[in-house]
């Protein structure tokens, strides 16, 4: 059993409380999306995830999830449209637009899917 502390604060005793130690895991601009979002639009699944101490976690995961999910769109999406090392040597502008449309579409697919739900 352990010993609860107090600490005195003007007239009152407030018991010292610490988080439990969490392993450091990246939170990325996937996970800082879906905190975003969980604020603004989920606010008690925020704030129950936050004060059980499973916001991060959720978070990381969230993040590798749509990092894999993206990365794998990227991939299909490239070789389904041939977008190929070819195409970028002889021209470059051109691979640049369907690499970026590319990269947006899959963006926006791991958003509505992963993110914004």
């Amino acid at each position: 059993m352990t010993e609860i502390t107090y600490t005195r604060q003007g007239d009152y005793n407030l018991s010292d409380l610490k988080l439990p130690e969490q392993k450091p895991r990246e939170i990325g601009i996937w996970g800082q999306r879906r905190r975003r979002y969980l604020k603004e639009h989920h606010k008690i699944l925020y704030y129950n995830l936050l004060t059980s101490c499973k916001l991060h976690d959720h978070l990381a995961d969230v993040n590798e999830e749509a990092e894999e999910m993206y990365s794998r769109l990227v991939k299909q999406f490239v070789e389904h449209e041939g977008v190929t090392e070819q195409l970028k040597a002889e021209n470059q502008m051109l691979w640049v637009q369907h690499i970026n449309n590319i990269r947006n579409r899959a963006a926006d697919i791991v958003n509505h899917e992963m993110i914004y739900v």
